[in-house]
């Protein structure tokens, strides 16, 4: 995506942070400077502080705030804050305790931040300060980076948060470093993207990758990556990316010091670079801990969300943070760093970590069912089930195959899901034909059955809607002898006023109303005309062309771009196919 909601290009950065501010009363901004700062710093505790380019929203101005960072210096989109502004981040967090700064290795900031670290030591005799530089990605080989070491990546927030949590306890300077190196040097990170991002005020550039392509070690600034490949399903990428991280077989990227005996433990950070759904994140954290658990990989910690982004780009990344083993006798054991990444925090953009479940766990735990709907009272025998029944498969069968004609017009006219939707239903209900579950004693039972089959697939309006109509029809042969030529006629008058009750769609309104309520009408007054039945129906679907939506998705889309594509109302066309199936049967 190339476009943004912005005022102006040069103005972007200082209007976020200010609504930054705005939205979070325990924050200041210093606008000359672009440093957002805690309102109030301790004076008794180390500060931590942070910075980088902007574009990476929430890191790292998004987590100023209580147990995390005391002051953080934006830079413009994807460059450094000068040193200016990490000497002014330095004169807000002034304390009696020292300040820690922790920072991404890139060769910008760390010159910059280095430098502000040395000028402060000279205006400020005495003033201890600490800078750690976090280097976490994997997808650079040790031979390749051996001058520049790892790039930073979205591993840092966690080195800052551990030494936070320190801080928080009152441990000195020295202290709060060590932490947040000994978190640095047991992290891994691996990002990939479907294509880059694109920076405000820029040109837009050519696609980068094919539409089918996904790149494997992208960089956090349009960096191109190690790998292009053909987009795989989401748990052969993950697969693939996990294993960067853990594949100790290559020696010269293996940073992390896996150990494959059963026993390795981690906490995982999956980490939306900027542009994938919510939708997406849930489910790569599903792939992820399944593929860990799968390798016998503990993972003691999860997080998933939006930590350090590129802009808008399409991707996200992996971390892993391999928890220390007793034996080893680290400085900090497992339990301690998970104590500190545990610790109270709150900030804009702050998401604590929880406690892994399997997957067994995940689900309910209670494996009653939603009863079956049965009919309460006496049963209603269908005469010629046989011909009952292939009606309903042609009718199903017949839908399915509309299927792409009617997500075309959905597309142009509505939300683009009602072909697919009728295509669930009309599935279930071919199910539930070949299990022979439908019950020719009984044609409540029977419709029931069809109405519960719609409800397990079909979501959105049209599935409420078929379904509330269903369960009225069902309910209309309640006075019934047997489900012959009138009741049936009674029924679907019964279950076309029951839908009136639910829906403010009346004929012609351009919804699936029209050609449902044609067919109704005409067969209630010319009692077994079928046929004449359907044409009334497919003339109300054609009519719904010309017509003004007055409900419906369509209501919502522009008359005039409805008139220009002269398409039929998608639902109105489900029912007709649905009609039409049924009349190829019923006219042998």
């Amino acid at each position: 995506m190339n476009k943004h909601i912005i005022n102006s290009p040069a103005h972007t950065v200082a209007q976020s942070l200010l609504g930054l501010a705005q939205a979070h009363p325990d924050l200041q901004l210093d606008p000359d400077y672009r440093v957002v700062a805690l309102r109030s710093v301790p004076r008794n505790r180390v500060a931590l502080i942070s910075g980088g380019g902007s574009g990476h929203e929430p890191a790292h101005v998004g987590f100023v705030g209580a147990g995390l960072l005391s002051a953080s210096a934006a830079g413009n989109v994807f460059a450094s804050p000068n040193v200016g502004q990490v000497r002014r981040a330095l004169e807000l967090v002034q304390n009696e305790r020292g300040t820690l700064t922790v920072i991404m290795r890139y060769t910008g900031d760390v010159l910059l931040f280095g430098l502000a670290k040395e000028q402060h030591a000279v205006t400020h005799p005495g003033y201890p300060t600490g800078l750690v530089i976090i280097g976490d990605d994997v997808a650079v080989p040790r031979k390749q980076g051996a001058l520049v070491g790892r790039r930073g990546l979205a591993g840092t927030i966690l080195a800052y948060k551990a030494a936070s949590a320190v801080a928080d306890e009152g441990a000195d300077l020295a202290e709060c470093q060590a932490v947040a190196e000994a978190v640095g040097q047991m992290m891994g990170t691996i990002g990939a993207g479907l294509n880059h991002c694109h920076i405000p005020g820029t040109a837009v550039q050519e696609q980068y990758l094919q539409a089918d392509e996904v790149e494997i070690g992208m960089g956090i600034h349009n960096e191109p990556g190690i790998l292009k490949r053909k987009l795989p399903p989401a748990k052969d990428l993950i697969t693939q990316m996990l294993a960067y991280i853990t594949d100790t077989t290559d020696t010269d990227r293996a940073f992390v010091p896996f150990k494959h005996d059963g026993k390795d433990r981690v906490v995982l950070l999956v980490n939306n670079l900027g542009g994938i759904s919510e939708l997406e994140l849930g489910l790569i954290v599903q792939e992820a801990l399944g593929v860990l658990a799968s390798q016998n990989i503990q993972v003691e910690r999860v997080n998933a969300g939006s930590f350090m982004t590129s802009c808008n780009l399409p991707g996200f990344s992996l971390t892993l943070l391999l928890l220390p083993r007793a034996q080893d006798q680290p400085r900090y054991s497992a339990e301690r760093v998970l104590e500190l990444l545990d610790a109270p925090a709150s900030a804009p953009g702050w998401k604590p970590f929880t406690k892994v479940v399997n997957e067994a766990e995940a689900y309910v735990q209670d494996k009653g069912k939603v009863d079956t709907m049965k009919n309460g009272g006496k049963a209603v025998p269908i005469p010629h089930f046989d011909t009952f029944q292939q009606a309903l498969r042609a009718a199903c069968q017949n839908v399915v195959a509309a299927e792409p004609e009617i997500t075309q017009f959905d597309t142009i006219a509505g939300d683009g899901d009602c072909g697919l939707c009728l295509k669930a239903g009309a599935e279930e209900i071919l199910r539930v034909l070949d299990a022979d579950d439908l019950d020719a004693s009984d044609v409540i039972n029977s419709i029931l059955a069809l109405a519960q089959a719609m409800e397990r697939k079909m979501d959105g309006t049209s599935g409420a809607l078929y379904s509330i109509w269903t369960n009225a029809l069902a309910a209309g042969f309640a006075r019934s002898s047997t489900a012959d030529g009138s009741a049936w006629t009674h029924a679907l008058d019964h279950a076309l006023k029951t839908l009136y009750q639910y829906t403010p769609a009346r004929r012609p309104s351009r919804t699936l109303v029209d050609p449902l309520a044609a067919f109704t009408e005409h067969l209630t007054t010319h009692a077994g005309d079928f046929t004449g039945a359907v044409q009334a129906a497919v003339d109300a679907a054609e009519h719904t062309r010309t017509i003004e939506a007055k409900a419906g998705r369509a209501a919502y889309v522009g008359r005039e771009a409805l008139r220009e594509a002269n398409v039929p109302d998608p639902g109105a066309w489900g029912v007709v196919k649905i009609l039409q199936g049924i009349q190829s049967v019923v006219e042998k």
